[in-house]
């Protein structure tokens, strides 16, 4: 009798241990985890899909005094961006191409990112409706997400193990599409890194002088292969820099809207811009009410609307491609 009690004693402490957390207690010991963290590194692998494509990065996030500094290396090209955030201001940084924009931004609480460990904390909290699944040594959380700018994304599943240390992300859209998945490699919760780490010239002196991006021409026009109903190409014009090319479409309708595509200018200055980074599929750029710029493949683009919002105008950027629209 006192062998089936405690073999039943046994059974019921294994099952209470695997799934000892309920939506509030696992809330109350994540906030516990991650607000006591003073600095961390992680090392991940992230995939974007967009379609038929999949843009492939190494991550690397980090964490300390209120500093962030994310690396994002992609594997096709590698080209490395650099998102910064210092006592002075919010940064995006190419090294590869001595192109630097800076930010006056809230960035990263004021949108959901996938690779920084408060704002996924961020989320958790703001879902008064999460859900939490209960494995047997793992959990997944399901939230909703607060992308600002990218009104598709709009779900998250985040994977812990027993622990509570977070091993995957994923996000999906309305239509339960993967959008982005993000694998967690390292996590080091006791990282220290001096100022340097979070300085803008130590980080633009990254790239290594004979791997900078030069493009002088531009082979083939880009065109976006998405348009608001009712709108339409007008025209084309080509424009001869002293540096490279310039190419200006105007698109004309009920929605009209300008997209330029240049040649990049290669100096050191640090561009301020309007608005906040965002990633858009094989880069991070500037979103603010009625413009985008970003850079891709040594290409920087811009795109400027008085009529569309800032999700109309992602629409357009994520369907870039070098096939032409009809006028």
């Amino acid at each position: 009798m006192k062998k089936i009690f405690l073999i039943l004693l046994l059974g019921l402490f294994v099952f209470t241990g695997c799934s000892k957390y309920n939506e509030s207690s696992i809330k109350n010991d994540l906030n516990k985890n991650i607000n006591n963290i003073k600095g961390y590194h992680l090392v991940g692998k992230l995939d974007v899909y967009n379609g038929d494509n999949t843009y492939r990065y190494k991550v690397e996030s980090s964490y300390y005094k209120d500093k962030y500094r994310v690396s994002l290396i992609n594997k096709k090209n590698n080209h490395e961006q650099i998102l910064l955030k210092n006592d002075d201001a919010v940064y995006v940084l190419n090294p590869n191409l001595n192109k630097s924009y800076k930010f006056q931004s809230r960035w990263p609480e004021n949108s959901s990112q996938i690779y920084i460990l408060q704002s996924l904390l961020g989320d958790i909290n703001n879902d008064k409706d999460m859900n939490l699944i209960k494995k047997k040594d793992s959990y997944i959380i399901e939230t909703k997400l607060a992308y600002s700018n990218n009104k598709d994304l709009v779900k998250e599943k985040i994977y812990l193990n027993k622990n509570l240390d977070f091993e995957k992300i994923e996000v999906y859209d309305e239509n339960n599409n993967l959008q982005m998945k993000l694998i967690i490699k390292e996590l080091d919760k006791r990282a220290v890194f001096n100022n340097n780490y979070f300085d803008v010239d130590e980080n633009m002196n990254t790239g290594e002088e004979e791997t900078k991006e030069t493009i002088s021409t531009i082979d083939d026009t880009i065109y976006p292969m998405y348009l608001p109903s009712g709108t339409y190409l007008s025209s084309e014009e080509e424009v001869s820099k002293s540096d490279g090319e310039r190419i200006i479409l105007t698109f004309s309708g009920e929605t009209p809207f300008i997209m330029v595509q240049e040649t990049v200018n290669r100096d050191k200055e640090v561009m301020s811009v309007s608005g906040d980074p965002e990633f858009i599929t094989d880069t991070v750029g500037a979103i603010s009410d009625n413009s985008i710029e970003f850079i891709s493949n040594g290409v920087e683009y811009y795109i400027s609307s008085e009529n569309m919002n800032s999700h109309e105008m992602m629409q357009v950027a994520e369907s870039l491609s070098p096939i032409a629209v009809m006028k």
